[in-house]
């Protein structure tokens, strides 16, 4: 690890109980928001100790973030999207795990994992598909209230189906994730008037441009605008897209400076299929198929006719691009903290990650974010019994791994279930890295990290020249 990366930054954390979790509470589920992979993990973790679960799931079907990104293949092989506890379960009914070495879609993950773990007769009842959690408080109390409060239960008002019912827990691991509440595309991280009124030719996450929606984009001037690996996927598939129907234009906005850092480790990556997303980019930009804008800051969006015109700034510089018929946003995702306004939460105020975290996943000083084994400690809010975790954890940062959070939920249910030991011993087991670079006191240095819009990780930097130009 590097110079930077060990050095300590002092972190408070609320305090541990001193008496075992639900002493002063009647038997009650503990509740899960989320039911993707880490909101099932955390399911499969209470279930093995014994314990009551219950799971809100706001889609119709079970992982609904995933399934918006089903086409895509992941580059993290099987054994990194699995949790240990999960599989237990599941292989207990006879199912077989695929390929550890495999690298499965995102409706792959769905089908042949998430699917048959939500079916397991210990995990169907307790599942409550089509809800949406829209409060969590204490029974009787508002958050200002401290007097008894660890011995009322939480309420969580939800919308079930259309109706608006509450259930009650002893505790809640909110593992609902981000990718449901994108950012905008304006630089300044609002959403403006302009940005809502083109909002019928603006995609925010990555269409299915080859098939579903190949119509939207065929033959059209097409703008992405970010540089993660949402984005990587979304141009090399319009790539294809242009081979086939040559009249597509595509352009690409990203804020950095220097393209070739988008590429990451390449062929030093430590996972294959990411560092070869990283090579089939740089072909596509070299080849010239798409023109590039970097240092570019999206200041808002115009409508000329049938068109849209983006008005942005390269160096302080005023820059247009005219002519864009449609808009794929990849600028990240944040956190929807809305719905916990009545719980004492300890976020962060810049990256809007659990506090104890910032320090170490903060996009401004690592560049893929560097995170040392974190589990119940890390993630406790001063609401006892309250949790966030999963990639909501982190934030605004996008640099968050399937399988970190399968280790949170363990460390979180073996703390809520009384055993200690196994809390607070926290381990993971990464992959080998890519590229990144962390800028920590004036310092540059290599270090070894994760990134992930749905999983991964980075490592040795290449050189790569610095560039004033607002074209790649």
């Amino acid at each position: 690890m590097s110079e930077c990366c060990a050095t300590s930054i002092p972190v408070e954390f609320s305090a541990k109980p001193t008496k075992a979790p639900f002493s002063d509470q009647r038997k009650l589920p503990v509740a899960i928001i989320g039911g993707g992979p880490v909101g099932l993990a955390a399911a499969s973790h209470l279930v093995t100790k014994g314990e009551s679960f219950i799971l809100f799931e706001s889609a119709e079907h079970i992982a609904g973030n995933i399934s918006t990104w089903s086409h895509v293949r992941v580059f993290s092989p099987w054994q990194y999207n699995i949790d240990k506890a999960a599989k237990q379960l599941l292989e207990a009914s006879g199912w077989t795990a695929p390929d550890k070495g495999g690298l499965p879609t995102g409706g792959q993950i769905i089908e042949q994992y998430l699917a048959p773990l939500a079916e397991l007769p210990e995990m169907k009842p307790f599942i409550h598909l089509q809800t949406k959690v829209i409060a969590v408080s204490r029974k009787g109390l508002s958050k200002i209230k401290t007097a008894n409060r660890e011995k009322v239960p939480f309420v969580l008002h939800v919308l079930e189906n259309g109706e608006q019912k509450v259930y009650e827990a002893k505790a809640v691991i909110d593992a609902s994730g981000t990718w449901s509440s994108p950012n905008p595309s304006v630089s300044e991280g609002i959403w403006t008037e302009s940005e809502l009124k083109i909002q019928n030719k603006i995609a925010y996450g990555i269409p299915e441009v080859i098939s579903k929606d190949r119509d939207r984009y065929a033959g059209k001037n097409v703008l992405v605008v970010g540089s993660g690996h949402s984005a990587i996927n979304a141009l090399l598939d319009l790539g294809k897209l242009k081979d086939q129907e040559p009249q597509t234009n595509l352009y690409w906005v990203i804020r950095k400076s220097i393209v070739n850092e988008v590429y990451g480790g390449q062929e030093n990556d430590g996972l294959p299929e990411r560092g070869t997303l990283g090579t089939r980019l740089k072909n596509l930009v070299t080849s010239g198929d798409v023109e590039v804008y970097s240092s570019f800051l999206v200041e808002n969006f115009e409508i000329s006719g049938e068109k849209i015109v983006v008005n942005g700034s390269c160096n302080g510089e005023s820059v247009q691009i005219h002519s864009i018929d449609e808009v794929i946003s990849n600028t990240g995702s944040r956190p929807d903290l809305s719905f916990l306004r009545e719980v004492r939460t300890d976020i962060d105020s810049a990256i809007e990650s659990v506090s104890a975290l910032a320090p170490l996943i903060d996009p401004n000083i690592h560049s893929c974010g560097t995170v040392r084994p974190h589990g119940e400690k890390e993630l406790r809010q001063p609401e006892p019994n309250f949790y966030i975790a999963g990639s909501k954890s982190y934030g605004r940062a996008p640099t968050f791994l399937m399988t970190t959070g399968y280790e949170q939920v363990r460390s979180i249910v073996a703390a809520l279930t009384g055993d200690w030991e196994a809390a607070e011993k926290v381990e993971v087991e990464l992959p080998e890295t890519g590229v990144c670079s962390t800028s920590y006191f004036g310092k540059q240095n290599v270090i070894e990290v994760s990134q992930s819009e749905v999983d991964s990780c980075c490592g040795p930097t290449s050189s790569v020249k610095t560039s004033s130009s607002c074209y790649g």
